[in-house]
C-alpha cells in the first residue's frame, strides 16, 4: 500500500472515530489561491511540529504515526478560520503528513522510476535527472526549515546527524540510493541534498547493449575476461555509469568464485550467492571509529577471496589493490575517476603516493603495469547517453612508460565501437584458461583460443 493510500486510510479511520470532522467547513464564495494554500499548508506544518514536538519520535508503529498525524492536522484545519474545499483539505493532509512521514516533495521524484538523480539546491529548486539529461522541476520546499527536517529524517534513520559541527554527510536510503548532504556555513546558498537513486531492477549486459552502451561485440569480449580471471579497471567521469558498468561486469564472475565487494556506500547487486558484502565507516562524532576502504581490502586478503571487487578506488587502498592483483588474486574489478584510459594509469599512480611510501615512479608503473589487463573507458555524451569509449589492453613497459593498446574505439563519425584490429595479448592467457572467444571480434573472422 503506498503512503498515500495509507494516509487516506488513517483519514477515514479518524473520521469514524471522531477524532477529526468527517464534514468539510467552507464558508460561502471563499475560495484560496495556489499561492494561498502554500502559505496555509506551511503555517499548518509549523504549527503541527510545535504541536507533536516529540511525540512524532515516541509513535510506536507506522500506523499510529500516521493516526497521530492526521488527527493533529485534522484539529488544526478545523480551528482555522481559512476555507477549504474537500479536494484542497484532502490535498492538503495528504502532502503534510507526506512530509513529516516521508520526505516531502522528493517522494515522488524516489517512486518514479525514469528518475535516476534527485538534486536540491536549496528550499526553492528541486533538479531531477532523467535518461542522463538534468532538468529543473516545479516542485520546492516550504521554507529552509522544511528541507531541514526532510534532511534530519534521512541522516537520522542512518544513525548520522547534521549540524555546524558536522555540516557534510555521506547517507544512504533504505533501499540503497545514495545520499550526500551539506548545509550552512559550507554552503552559502541553504542546505543542499543529492540523492543517486539504486536502481531497482539492476541492469544487464542485454540492457547496456539495447541501450547503446556497448556492443554485442564488446560484451563478449569483456565476458570472456572476466571469466578467464583478467584484471579490469572501469575508468569514467562523475555520473558517466561506472558502478553501473561495474555491476554488469561482476554478473560475468562464475558462480562457484568466492567473491568479496568492498564499497564506501553498497551499490552493487550481485546475483550469485557466494558474494561477502563489506562497507566503509565513517567517524563517529567523536572522530573515531572510521574504517576505510583499505582498512577493508586488507582484511579482504585474509577472507580467501577468489575475486576482490572495489567500488571505487579513490586513496591510499589503490596500493593495496595492486599489490592483491599481483599476488594471485586474479579476476579484480574495481573504478577509477578519469577522463581516459592514460590518465586512469597516472590517477593510481597519484593514489598509490597517497600511502606514505617513497616508491620509485618506475617501481609504481610496473606494479600498475603487472597488475591491470584491461582498461574500460565510459563516458556520457551531450545527448546524456553513455557509451564505452575504449577498450584497451595494458601491455607492459617499454622503458619507463607503461604501453597501452586499444582493441576497441569509439568511433564519433561511424557513431560506434570499432575493433582496432589488434589482437590482445591476454588472448593466450584465456585460452590457457580454457576460455574460448567468439570469431569476428578483432576483425580478422578467427576464433583466437
Amino acid at each position: 500500500m503506498s503512503l498515500s493510500e495509507r494516509i487516506i486510510q488513517a483519514q477515514q479511520a479518524a473520521a469514524e472515530r471522531g477524532e477529526v470532522s468527517s464534514t468539510w467547513r467552507q464558508a460561502p464564495n471563499q475560495t484560496l489561491t495556489v499561492d494561498g494554500l502554500g502559505d496555509f499548508k506551511s503555517k499548518v506544518h509549523d504549527a503541527l511540529f510545535e504541536r507533536l514536538g516529540t511525540r512524532l519520535f515516541e509513535a510506536t508503529n507506522e500506523d499510529q504515526l500516521q493516526s497521530l498525524v492526521v488527527t493533529e492536522i485534522g484539529a488544526l484545519m478545523d480551528a482555522s478560520e481559512t476555507a477549504l474545499s474537500a479536494q484542497e483539505r484532502n490535498r492538503l493532509v495528504q502532502e503534510i503528513a507526506r512530509d513529516v512521514m516521508g520526505l516531502g516533495p522528493l517522494e515522488q521524484f524516489l517512486n518514479d522510476p525514469t528518475v535516476t538523480e534527485i538534486m536540491v539546491n536549496g528550499s526553492n529548486f528541486i533538479y531531477v535527472e532523467r535518461a542522463g539529461v538534468i532538468e529543473q522541476t516545479t516542485m520546492r520546499f516550504s521554507s529552509e526549515e522544511h528541507l531541514r527536517r526532510v534532511i534530519e529524517r534521512i541522516v537520522s534513520s542512518v544513525g548520522r546527524r547534521i549540524d555546524e559541527a558536522s555540516p557534510m554527510v555521506d547517507a544512504r536510503l533504505a533501499d540503497g540510493s545514495r545520499v550526500n548532504v551539506i548545509v550552512p556555513p559550507l554552503s552559502l546558498d541553504g542546505s543542499i541534498l543529492t540523492i543517486r537513486k539504486f536502481a531497482k531492477d539492476p541492469f544487464t549486459v542485454h540492457d547496456l547493449i539495447a541501450m547503446g552502451t556497448l556492443s554485442e561485440q564488446v560484451a563478449s569480449l569483456l565476458s570472456a575476461t572476466v571469466e578467464g580471471g583478467m584484471n579490469v579497471l572501469v575508468s569514467g567521469g562523475t555520473g558517466t555509469g561506472k558502478t553501473t558498468l561495474l555491476n554488469v561486469l561482476s554478473s560475468f564472475v562464475p558462480h562457484e568464485d568466492r567473491i568479496i565487494t568492498i564499497e564506501d556506500a553498497v551499490e552493487l547487486q550481485l546475483h550469485q550467492e557466494h558474494v561477502i558484502r563489506l562497507e566503509a565507516r565513517p567517524p563517529n562524532i567523536e572522530g573515531n571509529g572510521q574504517i576505510t576502504i583499505r582498512d577493508l581490502v586488507r582484511n579482504a586478503l585474509r577472507m580467501r577471496p577468489d575475486r576482490i571487487i572495489i567500488g571505487e578506488v579513490r586513496g591510499a587502498e589503490a596500493l593495496d589493490m595492486l599489490q592483491a592483483m599481483n599476488t594471485g588474486h586474479d579476476g579484480s574489478l574495481c573504478t577509477v575517476h578519469a577522463n581516459a584510459p592514460r590518465d586512469a594509469l597516472a590517477r593510481l599512480e597519484t593514489m598509490v603516493l597517497m600511502a606514505g611510501f617513497d616508491l620509485p615512479t618506475r617501481a609504481i608503473r610496473e606494479q600498475i603495469a603487472s597488475a591491470l589487463n584491461v582498461i574500460v573507458q565510459i563516458e556520457r555524451f551531450r545527448d546524456g547517453s553513455r557509451r564505452v569509449s575504449h577498450l584497451t589492453e595494458v601491455v607492459g613497459m617499454e622503458g619507463e612508460i607503461i604501453t597501452l593498446q586499444d582493441i576497441y574505439r569509439y568511433d564519433y563519425h561511424a557513431m560506434g565501437l570499432i575493433p582496432t584490429g589488434v589482437r590482445p595479448d591476454f588472448v593466450d592467457k584465456l585460452g590457457q584458461r580454457g576460455v574460448a572467444l567468439p570469431a569476428g571480434l578483432f576483425g580478422g573472422g578467427e576464433v583466437w583460443r
